[in-house]
């Protein structure tokens, strides 16, 4: 049996390859449930009523997977919570009760973040002067987001970096400037932050007759969709936007899914199309699934979203999300959130894990 430190060790070794094959996923999947098995009791309770257990599950696709909601009326950590050093919680709540996931150490967590950062959103660039338009670690201590884009600020952003977003919201008379001189620097320049945070920006710059036109390897990344706290967009009138306002082509706009419940980031290549395929990396697989059964769909046919992301070691690695997708080659395509049948079936999955988790 792996200690913490052991499984820690491991994770990092397997994070740092180039590639894993599915065997060698597997493998490590088998490893890291084993450990979830054995030190996460509610998860425990879960697994033992499917009849899943490290002695009957050889596949990585039979780990039992748990209802994302589940985070928000249950502790599902391995160690004990008040042992972590980091606590993330959802921005979302339920009658006031906010999801979290409890970190012992974010070693596995940053070395997650930054690899696949680097591949997937730099672009061959080392370092790239960025604007965050997402409030600071300080000002958020417990959002997964605001430790993601410091972390990418302070490895993969140029000294001259800054964020937008403070106490009193968006400094347009800090951030227009800075747009302004890297427009005539000729330098490449990104923005990143939620999605909502952009479209303010957008509809001052409309407001004032302003666009600007970024320099030729620009980038634009935003996450999180619009939670009710902007006007809602379309895929494309969001694209589009951006596309006009700041001169940067969809195709180097790109979206990052992500959640506090994992600990891996999926990306697109870029939205010149709607519904772009989305991908992540070699430790973390994605499928999609009925609901209510949990059994996998086939490519092309619209289900819930499954991840198993072997970073998120300490709470749990398989996650039932509530949201829509299907498989396609090269990863999986989301449309939003569930509704109808799907909705229901996330309901019953939610239920049922609440009432074998607490026994």
């Amino acid at each position: 049996m792996l200690t913490q430190a052991e499984i820690i060790e491991a994770l990092l070794a397997f994070i740092a390859l180039p590639d894993a094959t599915e065997a060698e996923f597997e493998a490590m999947a088998l490893k890291v449930f084993a450990w979830q098995f054995r030190n996460n009791e509610p998860y425990k309770r879960f697994a033992l009523q499917r009849g899943r257990t490290p002695l009957t599950v050889k596949r990585w696709r039979d780990i039992p997977a748990v209802p994302i909601t589940a985070f928000k009326d249950l502790t599902l950590s391995c160690t004990p919570p008040e042992q972590a050093s980091h606590v993330f919680m959802t921005s979302g709540t339920t009658q006031g009760v906010r999801g979290r996931s409890y970190h012992p150490t974010l070693d596995v967590w940053k070395r997650s973040v930054l690899l696949n950062f680097r591949k997937r959103f730099m672009r061959g660039h080392e370092r790239i002067r960025m604007g965050i338009l997402f409030p600071d670690e300080t000002a958020l201590p417990n959002s997964s987001l605001a430790h993601y884009l410091g972390l990418a600020r302070r490895e993969c952003g140029t000294p001259n970096s800054d964020v937008f977003i403070g106490a009193n919201g968006l400094d347009l008379d800090r951030l227009l400037p800075v747009l302004a001189q890297a427009e005539a620097s000729g330098e490449p320049y990104t923005l990143l932050g939620a999605s909502y945070s952009f479209v303010p920006l957008m509809d001052a710059l409309a407001a004032q007759g302003r666009r600007f036109a970024l320099p030729t390897g620009s980038l634009i990344l935003d996450t999180g969709g619009f939670k009710g706290q902007s006007r809602e967009l379309t895929p494309d009138e969001f694209y589009d936007g951006l596309e006009a306002a700041f001169g940067v082509p969809r195709a180097s706009c790109i979206n990052m899914y992500g959640m506090t419940e994992l600990s891996s980031q999926l990306y697109d290549d870029g939205n010149a199309v709607s519904h772009p395929v989305k991908s992540g990396p070699h430790w973390i697989r994605s499928r999609v699934v009925d609901p209510l059964t949990g059994i996998d769909l086939p490519e092309g046919q619209r289900g819930v979203i499954v991840h198993h992301d072997l970073a998120h070691f300490n709470s749990v690695s398989a996650i039932l999300t509530e949201d829509a997708g299907e498989i396609v080659a090269g990863g999986f395509k989301l449309f939003g959130r569930v509704d109808g049948e799907a909705s229901k079936g996330c309901s019953v999955a939610v239920a049922e894990f609440l009432a074998a988790a607490r026994g």
